[in-house]
């Protein structure tokens, strides 16, 4: 498991982080448990399994839903 943390554009309401993370708990290879959006921050904290999917796909999917990645930093 890979740890990541994305800073997004600046979140705007509480459903904006609902909208990421519903689109978070699509992708096989999500920890479920880790996968958290902070509104006040806005960021997404998760782990993944890097087998199965990459940071890109986990942007994409942010990206599919209609908010940014400014930033990831994966470890």
């Amino acid at each position: 498991m890979k740890s990541a943390t994305l800073q997004l554009e600046t979140l705007t309401c509480p459903s904006c982080m609902q909208k990421i993370e519903g689109a978070l708990k699509t992708l096989d290879g999500i920890n479920q448990e880790t996968a958290k959006v902070s509104f006040n921050t806005s960021k997404v904290k998760l782990e993944f399994d890097d087998s199965k999917l990459s940071v890109e796909d986990i942007e994409d999917a942010i990206e599919k839903v209609g908010y940014d990645v400014i930033k990831s930093k994966v470890r």
